[in-house]
């Protein structure tokens, strides 16, 4: 194809067609990535009990959650990678080339030989297959947003990128629909030992399907155009991070929009799952069925708000989304908590609990690692095992003088366990009220629905918005560079390192919503700066 030829094409308006067939491309690649999260994260306590050592089953569920975090912390080096090839090659090559890595990483999780058999190859294995899925990721979202915008008209690019957007709620309730229907169709102990694959293997038809789409896609009309007209850029990397026009763009787009929108996706979306499971104390599969009802019902939004922001502008939209999520997280999962468990609720309001320790000493302190760490080796601290035993039964505490001789102590309605006894601890809590699980009948489950797509459409009205808008921010001789190092900065950091973070505050304060301070803070602190600096009309949308 000559360069005049390659003009034409790239200036020709597309069908109704061919832009579904753009969009259904680029978002299967999306739902891959947020199918492979969520069920990597649902399913690893199985993984850390096959592939890990089973002297220390806390220590091995961590270490399993730490190859999740180092696939988030991998993705921003994805994106550059990726970013790379995509504004020198293509953008149809490059996200062929990450659904390859991405799917493939995945499928083969559920092929890994367990630790009994290789011993430590098992683990190595699976930590190498979640950097090369990170590392695919990194490339694989800034494609399909950039693939998609560059098809679209300038009135109908929210629109169409807001189908990138909705395939991470579908990512999820998918993974719930597969995880749930694998564990009706054997026994418990079959799931554990081997049933936790399937969800990974089944995985191969999606990637098989993907891959087949993808592959009959034509170049980005951007791209080609680029290419006709000899603008490509020699070095993206370079004339991203080396000028300041460039580096000041992402700035914005990282500390103005991506980092609250990765603390208000992740908290609304996935630890709110954590959340109703481990404080709420609601069991697993009904959790589960709350949140992907709430998901297909509140779903929808992100298309609508991407369409909304095609009439009347990005930035407000998501800055609005910004500003709900920091005033309403806190009063949305109190209200979650009274719908899921009022036992739990009123027991923290009769029956107060107070840990009697040193707080300032080193017996009952605690680093950033050692909030997490596991509970039954000789090296835990009773304080902090203490701490950990309450917060995990969504217990709120707050702290008194340590009584003498005794590490920790803890009293509920003039009754005192001294030091740390498990088992004394859970008796007397029960007997002050405090319930070990949530009672099902109790549950008013159309209250937790209604929550969940509240939080949904807030998550929607930044997320909604926000591929158009970064695509339109940055240069089309850099954008798919540019544009994805901020996304993963604010999802994969910011976002991904979310729970870890919650888990840590509440654990020092003593308080379940104190791990919402979180995504509070950031999403204030984003709102503040984006009011200020984001652009509500980006001058470079002119060259889609």
């Amino acid at each position: 194809m000559d360069a005049t030829t390659m003009t034409a094409a790239a200036d020709r308006d597309f069908t109704r067609s061919e832009e579904r067939q753009v969009v259904l491309a680029s978002t299967l690649g999306t739902v891959f990535e947020w199918y492979d999260f969520f069920i990597y994260g649902s399913l690893a306590v199985f993984m850390s009990s096959v592939l890990f050592p089973p002297d220390n089953p806390t220590a091995a569920l961590l270490a399993s959650l730490g190859a999740l975090a180092a696939g988030f912390v991998i993705r921003p080096i994805g994106a550059i990678l990726f970013g790379r090839i995509g504004d020198m090659v293509g953008r149809k090559y490059t996200f062929l080339i990450t659904i390859v890595m991405m799917g493939g990483s995945t499928a083969l999780i559920g092929f890994l030989p367990s630790y009994a058999t290789v011993g430590h190859a098992a683990w190595i294995s699976l930590l190498v297959l979640r950097l090369v899925q990170g590392l695919a990721v990194g490339g694989e979202y800034g494609g399909a947003v950039i693939y998609v915008a560059e098809h679209s008209r300038a009135d109908r690019r929210g629109l169409l990128t807001g189908w990138i957007q909705i395939t991470s709620s579908i990512g999820l309730a998918l993974s719930i629909i597969v995880i749930l229907g694998t564990q009706a169709f054997m026994t418990e102990e079959a799931f554990k030992v081997w049933g936790w694959r399937l969800p990974f293997i089944l995985s191969i038809a999606m990637l098989a399907f993907s891959i087949y789409v993808r592959a009959k896609l034509h170049e980005s009309p951007v791209f080609a155009r680029m290419k006709a007209e000899r603008r490509l850029s020699k070095n993206p990397v370079r004339d991203t991070f080396g000028r300041w026009s460039s580096l000041r763009l992402i700035l914005i787009a990282l500390f103005g929009v991506t980092a609250g929108m990765g603390a208000s996706y992740f908290t609304g979306q996935f630890y709110v799952m954590i959340f109703m499971q481990q404080v709420v104390k609601i069991d697993l599969q009904t959790s589960y069925m709350l949140m992907a009802v709430g998901l297909l019902i509140g779903s929808p939004s992100f298309i609508l708000f991407g369409w909304l922001s095609d009439r009347i502008g990005r930035k407000w939209l998501m800055m609005a989304g910004l500003l709900l999520a920091a005033v309403c997280y806190r009063p949305m999962f109190a209200s979650l908590m009274e719908a899921g468990n009022p036992q739990l609720v009123a027991a923290t309001r009769s029956a107060p609990v107070t840990v009697h320790a040193d707080t300032a000493s080193d017996a009952c302190s605690f680093g950033l690692a050692a909030s997490l760490l596991n509970t039954h080796g000789d090296h835990a601290k009773p304080c902090v095992q203490a701490k950990k035993l309450l917060i995990a039964g969504g217990i709120n505490f707050s702290y008194a003088a340590p009584l003498e001789g005794q590490a920790v102590a803890i009293s509920v309605q003039g009754r005192t366990v001294q030091g740390y006894d498990p088992a004394a601890y859970r008796k007397v809590l029960g007997e002050a009220g405090y319930p070990a699980k949530a009672d099902p009948a109790q549950v008013a489950s159309a209250k937790i629905v209604l929550l969940l797509v509240i939080m949904t459409i807030v998550v929607a009205m930044i997320y909604g918005p926000v591929a158009s808008f970064l695509v339109e921010l940055f240069p089309a001789n850099i954008r798919y560079t540019a544009l994805s190092f901020p996304y993963h900065i604010g999802a994969g950091i910011f976002g991904g390192f979310l729970p870890f973070f919650a888990t840590y505050l509440s654990l020092a304060v003593g308080d379940v919503f104190a791990g919402l301070w979180y995504p509070v803070v950031i999403t204030s602190v984003t709102l503040l700066i984006g009011v200020i600096v984001l652009p509500n009309k980006p001058q470079l949308a002119k060259e889609l």
